[in-house]
């Protein structure tokens, strides 16, 4: 299901093949919609169950969450591939032809997740799927085979591998597309923005990000609540492995009179060890090993002040400090807690590089002035804690679905 590519020549035959299935037989996005739900219900078993990400990706290929989607970015009407007025005119979606996508190599279902976004827009998609995302990939997509035996989807996608040094392949796979997702980091995303994309084609980037959380005095020192909140966070730290650029870095406490930190830290201890619990780490890179141990040690050395909480091996690290600079992530399940004298004053140092805020604050105003504010820094999203990876439109500040699409403009002649 995964293709080896030959040579750049078969690139580009194989892109016009897409093409033509795509121009030639018009798919609405309800139609997509029933086969990616079905799909969505296939996805269990024990080879699956262990795909990081797996029961994400179960829930977002519901029709309850995509219907909403194509909804709000195309209207009611492009649902079942319609026209709607507008004063003496018809708008009507329309697919660009194929999309090329080049998810990030450290996210598992991203390739899959990409690729939903252009078919639910009626195009084909030629995927790039990274060497170290093949077997996952593959185990995924051989339930939209089990759900889709007429070809409606399959027969509009191809999945290719190649080296990320064989630029030809690149070149290829660029010249042959009307439009592309690109995901990844800033080295990656830069090497494809630079190939030769027909000038009509439309590029959709999602860049490297970060993401943090934060609190105010209220909501953590809430005994009451304290559990559900610790719980809220843990899921979004595993989430990914913290890999993804929703996955919360650090975590700011708004400073509390007659309350220590330590005392929530205390209780954000027994959730991640018993998310660890629930959800062991089946594997770790030596090289993040080596980096969270590092930062362990170099976060004790920096200051007397600093505290850190971890189990013997580096399955999750908890430092505790203060202050309003964002530290370098270090990521493998490794979050910072730091002290603020006010939740504003770490916000007002975001510069763009913040993707999603994930927040938990008693007072709606003061909450609304906090959104505003991060909003006005660059920041996309901002959900309650627990929601930080919900993926829905819109993404990194830009729609999912009408990216990749065109809306035609018709005037009746009779108008």
């Amino acid at each position: 299901m995964i293709h080896a590519v030959e040579s750049p020549a078969s690139l580009v035959a194989a892109a016009a093949r897409l093409r033509e299935r795509a121009l030639e037989q018009p798919l609405a996005p309800a139609d997509v919609i029933d086969i990616l739900e079905r799909w969505g219900d296939r996805l269990r078993g024990s080879l699956l169950d262990g795909v990081p990400g797996l029961a994400f990706l179960r829930l977002w290929l519901r029709r309850a969450t995509l219907e909403p989607i194509v909804c709000r970015e195309l209207g009611l009407d492009a649902l079942h591939g319609g026209w709607r007025r507008d004063g003496q005119a018809l708008l009507r979606a329309c697919p660009l032809g194929v999309v090329g996508h080049w998810p990030a190599g450290n996210i598992e279902i991203q390739p899959v997740l990409s690729m939903c976004c252009a078919l639910l827009g009626g195009n084909a998609c030629l995927v790039r799927v990274p060497s170290g995302l093949l077997e996952p990939t593959r185990r995924i997509l051989e339930k939209l085979a089990e759900v889709d035996p007429a070809g409606v989807l399959t027969e509009r996608i191809l999945l290719v591998t190649f080296e990320h040094e064989e630029l030809d392949l690149h070149r290829a796979m660029a010249e042959s597309v009307d439009g592309a997702m690109v995901w990844g980091g800033a080295e990656a995303v830069s090497t494809i923005r630079a190939l030769p994309f027909p000038h009509w084609a439309r590029v959709m980037v999602f860049g490297p990000r970060l993401s943090v959380a934060a609190m105010d005095g209220e909501s953590w020192t809430d005994e009451r609540e304290r559990e559900a909140w610790c719980q809220r966070i843990t899921r979004d730290v595993w989430q990914f492995d913290q890999g993804a650029c929703s996955s919360p870095q650090t975590l700011f406490l708004e400073r509390c009179p007659g309350h220590d930190p330590r005392e929530f830290v205390r209780a954000l201890e027994r959730a991640f060890a018993e998310e660890n619990r629930l959800h062991p780490r089946r594997d770790m890179h030596p090289g993040l090993t080596s980096a969270v141990c590092l930062r362990r040690a170099t976060w004790l050395l920096e200051d007397a002040a600093h505290a850190a909480v971890f189990p013997a091996r580096p399955d999750w690290t908890i430092l505790l400090g203060a202050g309003t600079e964002l530290p370098a992530p270090v990521q493998g399940r490794t979050l910072y807690v730091l002290e603020v004298e006010d939740l504003t004053e770490p916000i007002s140092r975001f510069d763009g590089v913040v993707q999603t805020l994930g927040l938990a604050v008693k007072d709606p105003t003061k909450e609304e002035a906090l959104v505003l504010a991060a909003g006005r820094r660059g920041v996309d999203r901002v959900v309650k804690l627990g929601r930080m990876h919900v993926f829905g439109s819109p993404w990194d500040g830009a729609d999912l679905v009408r990216p990749m699409m065109r809306i035609v403009r018709h005037v009746p002649s009779l108008a």
